[in-house]
């Protein structure tokens, strides 16, 4: 190792793939070096990827100081820097300027250098990763307690963490350190994992906690300092037709209204606008709602009331494909569901010519898991409902009675007559 140590400067390279978490508990102190060997949680070895904000910084002279930075942030910088004052941990030497603060991509409030809302990778020239990770540096929040090294041995966890950070600092040769060789620089490799619940149905598995790995070089060399952040990103496909022709026509869209001014109602402006066939695929972050709309086409008689049967998802077009995740079972949310789906009403103040012509819904976004190697699944997801056409005789209503099954079937059969199923698809 000593002839290593005689370079000048080095390279740090990381790749990022991410999102997921809840909180830790709060030390309310700044960055202190590890007292006693930390527990390692467990973890599933495999990647999402995310798109992060890349920044660059050159080496400082100071060997005490990081001499290469790399920062990965879903923030861009002007947000980056708005850390509380109690989770707030120090970076760099007490005496730092704010411009050498900078330099080092860390933030100043003019008094204090402290990292921002980020993933920041540094390499001292001395030989230490120094991996500061903040909690809300992806969508949905890290699990801090959930990172794990390459090596799980006494040292190779977080030295020390608030509610907020958690920061790992291990020489470059230690926690499973892979060293690779190319002619003049020498490389330090190391990962981080996180780990991430899934849920399990009859007919598939999904997650909406996202997967974290952050891939991290050092690269010793002997002239200049350079970080480099390696982003690589899924391709999209076209998506199908929404809706096609049948002994009934309905259409199955997605709401895509936002709320632009302050005490708006989310659920109902998010059907005042939809995605049209350019924008699929959609892209929707875990646990995001997707606002769904099934409507009943080309009829006019206010007595007809359409009904929703079975709603769910696959990772293909066919319907009848595997693995499936059902979003509602009789018209009601499945109760299967750790995020359970919600009904949206569309009453006579909707401003529709025919609302019982309309049935809408919303539910939380979900990837599924590969069932065998228990790893999120990079496929899109298609959206599927069966429909039933009711006309309403008397008093009796055509509305499914939510979690009580048999009476549901025994309502509907009593209340009207049907006309022949379909399936109607659309993408995410």
């Amino acid at each position: 190792m000593a002839k290593h140590w005689g370079v000048t400067s080095l390279v740090a390279l990381a790749l990022l793939a991410c999102l997921t978490g809840t909180e830790v508990e709060a030390q309310g102190q700044g960055w202190m070096p590890p007292k006693g060997p930390p527990q390692n949680p467990q973890v599933f070895p495999e990647s999402w990827p995310v798109r992060p904000y890349a920044l660059t910084t050159q080496a400082q002279q100071n060997p005490t100081i990081p001499q290469t930075t790399t920062i990965v942030s879903k923030y861009p910088p002007a947000q980056r820097c708005d850390v509380a004052e109690n989770t707030r941990v120090p970076c760099g030497q007490p005496d730092i300027s704010t411009d050498g603060c900078k330099d080092i991509n860390c933030c100043s409030d003019g008094g204090q250098c402290y990292f921002g809302k980020a993933v920041t990778v540094q390499c001292t020239k001395n030989g230490q990763f120094i991996v500061v990770v903040a909690r809300d540096a992806t969508v949905p929040n890290i699990d801090l307690e959930s990172i794990l090294l390459l090596s799980k041995a006494s040292g190779c966890t977080h030295v020390d963490s608030n509610s907020d950070f958690a920061i790992y600092n291990f020489p470059v040769t230690s926690c499973g350190t892979v060293v690779l060789e190319e002619p003049g620089v020498i490389i330090y490799e190391n990962k981080m994992f996180s780990s991430y619940e899934v849920e399990t149905g009859r007919r598939g598995v999904i997650t909406r906690d996202s997967h974290y790995e952050l891939l991290f070089q050092c690269r010793y060399i002997g002239t200049t300092v350079q970080t480099v952040v390696v982003e690589v990103l899924p391709l999209g496909i076209a998506p199908l037709s929404v809706a096609v022709l049948g002994p009934i026509r309905v259409e199955l869209r997605l709401g895509s209204g936002q709320c632009i001014s302050k005490g708006c109602n989310e659920v109902d402006v998010a059907y005042d606008s939809y995605y049209t066939e350019a924008d699929y695929p959609v892209r929707k972050v875990l646990r995001d709602p997707v606002y769904v709309e099934v409507q009943l086409l080309e009829k006019t008689d206010p007595n007809l009331v359409l009904t929703l049967g079975r709603c769910w998802a696959t990772t293909k077009p066919n319907p009848h494909s595997l693995p499936q995740w059902d979003i509602l079972t009789d018209g009601c949310p499945c109760r299967n569901d750790n995020y359970l789906s919600s009904l949206v009403p569309v009453g006579a103040f909707s401003g529709l010519d025919f609302p019982s012509h309309y049935r809408r819904f919303l539910f939380k976004m979900f990837t599924f898991v590969d069932p065998t190697s228990v790893t999120p699944m990079r496929e899109q997801v298609y959206i599927h409902c069966s429909t039933a056409v009711c006309t309403t005789t008397g008093s009796r209503s055509c509305e499914p009675i939510c979690y009580r099954k048999k009476l549901t079937q025994i309502q509907f059969h009593e209340s009207g007559s049907y006309h022949r199923m379909r399936y109607d698809d659309n993408k995410i």
